[in-house]
Order: C-alpha cells, then structure tokens, then sequence
C-alpha cells in the first residue's frame, strides 16, 4: 500500500510543481521551468489533442482530482476495519459522555 501511494503521489507531486513553477517563471536557472517552456508544452499538447491549450490545465486538474478519490477510495477499502473501529468506538464514547452527563444532572436534581 505504501508503494502505491508513493506511485502515485510522486507523479502527481512533480506535474503540479512544475506546473506552479513554470507558471509563475521561476525558473532557477533551468530551462524546464520557465514560462517560455510552459507556453511551449500547452501548445503543443493542444496541438496534438487538437483543443486550445488554454483548456489543458483544467482538464489536467479534474483527472488529478478524479484519480485521488479513486486512490482515496482504495485506501478506504483496504482500511475499512480500522476505519469502522474508529469510528464504533467514537460513538461510544460521545454515548458515555451524554450518559455521563445525563446521570450527573439527574444527580444534581432537589
């Protein structure tokens, strides 16, 4: 499970740094990062997709998105007795605080 998500995160980790990085020129010296590279890759990807590449950036966006809740979802399944564990055993103890609470204001009562 630990390699899946680093699988997954990495890429996802260096798309959107470089996105960041080269959207706003902070190039360090590289020419990777620039924004003049940046214009160049979206023109290209929307040359061979054949959409505008302002409309790239989006469509990236929502598939990183989709895909996490994907991811998410897988962990969830694998984790789902942990997660149903936890969660029994929050709601015993909000129960025990309420009953708590109920017992000493019946307590308290002339």
């Amino acid at each position: 499970m630990k390699w899946f998500l680093i699988l997954w995160a990495g890429p996802v980790l260096l798309l959107t740094s470089w996105y960041g990085l080269s959207y706003y020129d902070m190039s360090f010296g590289f020419f990777m990062l620039t924004r003049h590279t940046h214009d160049l890759v979206f023109q290209i990807y929307g040359n061979v997709l054949g959409i505008p590449p302002e409309t790239i950036p989006p469509l990236v966006a929502r598939a990183i998105a989709f895909d996490s809740l994907i991811v998410l979802a897988i962990v969830a399944f694998r984790k789902r007795r942990q997660i149903a564990a936890w969660w029994r055993k929050r709601q015993l103890s909000r129960f025990d605080e309420v009953s708590l609470a109920s017992d000493e204001s019946l307590s308290r009562a002339p």
